[in-house]
C-alpha cells in the first residue's frame, strides 16, 4: 500500500509507452487481480542502482516474514499465470 510502493514501467519511446497501456489495459479486463491495476506508466529519466543490499532481496531473505507473507504469494501468482512465458531458471 501507498505509492512509494507502487510499480511502474519507464518508457524510452511512444511504441513501449503504447504497448505498456495495452498490456495493462488487458491485463485489468482479464480479471487476474481483484482489484484495479495501478502500475504507473511513466516516462525513463534517470536510473538509481539500490544499494547491494537490496539486490536479489528475495532470493537471500525468502525466510523473513515479509517475504512469506507478502512477497512469496504473489510471486507464485506470477509464476502460475505467466508459466509459458518465463525464463527456464539455472
Amino acid at each position: 500500500m501507498g505509492t512509494q510502493y507502487r510499480s511502474a514501467v519507464f518508457f524510452h519511446n511512444e511504441e513501449q509507452k503504447r504497448l505498456a497501456g495495452e498490456y495493462k489495459t488487458r491485463l485489468d479486463a482479464s480479471g487476474a487481480f481483484p482489484r484495479r491495476i495501478v502500475t504507473e506508466i511513466t516516462p525513463f529519466s534517470v536510473f538509481y542502482k539500490a544499494e547491494d543490499y537490496h539486490q536479489n532481496y528475495y532470493k537471500q531473505n525468502g525466510g523473513q516474514p515479509y517475504c512469506r507473507v507478502v512477497i512469496r504469494p504473489k510471486m507464485e501468482k506470477f509464476t502460475k499465470v505467466f508459466k509459458s512465458k518465463l525464463k527456464a531458471s539455472n
